[in-house]
């Protein structure tokens, strides 16, 4: 006997779809696979991990990629890494499937680019929500500083479907009560119907079936003395099937024996109600497991939001840097015309600097948002080119000397290079180099005391050598610390991530960077080496 509930309506992918499944169990593949060809796919690939799935999407066509995160050889996270790092790669959406409920690896897998997170165990209907939600996901495309992006980003999001409210009108949970005496059934599901959607089922094999099916209970309340397939036997099976190992149990028995609640235990039973059954008790620890129910669905709601926000923000600075960059780059070429025009006076000149000084700083900023996040997620490609680095560090000078003016400070640069010869260029980011030099000498100059000298030199090596210079040691505590994310001392408003970002736009340009600390004589030198850039033939 199995009561009857409207199942709610589930649409059809589109047959000509290419769907990869990722996940190093068997069972769990073809119950993903099967649920995917219920909501209308045919054309369905499996991998064991990563590296199988690798081989896959670079050698056909797949438009869709499901993958659990816990795997061998290769995990589902590192797969996500080395796809959105991938131009072949890098659009196709990525559904992670894991039983993790812990924030910060949610908060690393969205930071490496998935498209969504599904929580298991799940339904179709809620894998269908998500494969939907996929199919309209845009990524940030990784040519994004070419004309007309900010345009097209916003093209690519404006026809998207808009993304299904995923806490509008909860169903109320189902549980399925299993007992072999039609009088137990319609007892419970009397004290129980009110508030839950109810199941009923007479046997442990009709038991088994809706448990394996694709859209089992939240809870399963279960007799142990019956016939044929008795309770043990119905969880232990269960247990063996990835539709229903996490579907908790509760047995309900006349049984009082500690080895028969042992057993139940070992076979994850959450609880034991004795029969004769006091409603009032069998209500109120219901009540109490369905909250943890509930909170698990509350789960998935919250790391749906997580997604979508980081993607809406990823959308919004993306659009944002780009309107920027333009008309900044243009207030800076016109700047740069009045610097170089005679007949500017000296008091309009110092004024000039000072908006270029500005300008500068806000380009900085918006360059160093777009390019640290593709460095940190593993998407940033080198385009080298030669870069005249002594024109940038004196550049870098000259505008430090108006910013710290009050400091009293001299700030030199200083070089190996005979006069009359070519000045080494490196082989970088001319942008990247700017951004480096700019935070570290910014970093010396807010460190170093009133009155003192902050110093620059270039050296005509390969790889060139860059060292920065200051009066003032760095604390003791501060030093192991020194180029790590938020490290910061004894600055009022300091983020920490001058010379975290130094280091990361150093390593991207295939350089290395270091700290040096002389206690004896109270001073801090920060080194650079950069690729230097191939010297041209006569």
């Amino acid at each position: 006997m199995v009561a009857i509930y409207n199942q709610p309506h589930v649409p059809t992918l589109d047959k000509k779809l290419v769907f990869l499944v990722v996940d190093d169990f068997e069972a769990m593949r073809r119950v993903t696979a099967n649920q995917l060809r219920q909501l209308g796919a045919e054309k369905i690939v499996t991998a064991r991990d990563g590296k199988e799935a690798l081989r896959f999407l670079r050698n056909q066509s797949i438009d869709f990629v499901l993958s659990d995160w816990n795997m061998p050889l290769m995990s589902g996270l590192e797969l996500l890494k080395v796809m959105r790092s991938d131009p072949k790669l890098f659009t196709i959406p990525f559904i992670m499937v894991t039983a993790e409920a812990e924030r910060p690896h949610i908060e690393e897998a969205i930071a490496c680019g998935v498209t969504s997170m599904l929580l298991k165990p799940y339904s179709p209907a809620q894998l269908m929500m998500r494969v939907e939600r996929g199919l309209t996901w845009k990524p940030r495309a990784l040519q994004a500083d070419e004309p007309g992006a900010a345009t097209s980003a916003l093209m690519l999001k404006k026809p998207s479907a808009p993304l299904p409210k995923v806490r509008k009108q909860p169903q109320r949970p189902t549980i399925l009560i299993v007992d072999d005496t039609p009088d137990n059934l319609m007892l419970l599901s009397g004290l129980l119907k009110s508030d839950y959607r109810i199941r009923l089922a007479q046997n442990g094999a009709k038991a088994l079936e809706i448990c394996t099916s694709d859209d089992p209970p939240d809870l399963v309340l279960l007799d142990i003395m019956m016939p044929e397939m008795d309770g043990f036997e119905v969880a232990k099976r269960m247990r063996e099937h990835p539709n229903s190992e996490s579907t908790p149990v509760i047995f309900v028995t006349a049984m009082t024996s500690s080895d028969a609640q042992l057993k139940g235990l070992d076979l994850g039973a959450v609880d034991f109600i004795t029969k004769p059954i006091d409603p009032e008790s069998l209500k109120y620890r219901v009540r109490n497991f369905m909250r943890y129910v509930q909170m698990r669905k509350n789960l998935q709601a919250d790391y749906d939001s997580m997604v979508e926000m980081a993607q809406l923000k990823e959308d919004v600075a993306h659009i944002t840097r780009h309107d920027l960059k333009g008309p900044l780059a243009g207030v800076l070429g016109l700047l740069q015309n009045l610097i170089e025009d005679d007949s500017v006076g000296r008091k309009q000149m110092e004024q000039i600097k000072l908006v270029e000084e500005t300008a500068l700083q806000v380009l900085n900023m918006i360059n160093l948002s777009a390019e640290l996040f593709k460095i940190e997620t593993g998407r940033f490609e080198l385009k080298a080119q030669p870069v005249r680095v002594g024109d940038i560090l004196r550049r870098i000078a000259e505008i430090s000397r108006t910013t710290f003016s009050g400091k009293d400070l001299t700030i030199s640069v200083d070089t190996d290079v005979p006069v009359g010869d070519a000045m080494p260029e490196s082989s970088g980011d001319a942008m990247l180099c700017y951004s480096l030099f700019q935070n570290l000498l910014k970093n010396a100059c807010e460190a170093a005391p009133d009155g003192s000298k902050v110093s620059i030199r270039l050296f005509d090596q390969s790889p060139l050598r860059i060292v920065i210079s200051n009066k003032g040691a760095v604390p003791v505590d501060m030093r192991e610390r020194f180029f790590e994310k938020y490290a910061t001392s004894g600055k009022q408003g300091g983020t920490g991530l001058g010379t975290y970002s130094a280091k990361l736009l150093t390593e991207a340009q295939h350089g290395s960077i270091e700290l040096a600390v002389s206690d004896e004589d109270n001073a801090t030198s920060v080194t650079v080496l950069l690729p230097r850039a191939p010297t041209p033939f006569a």
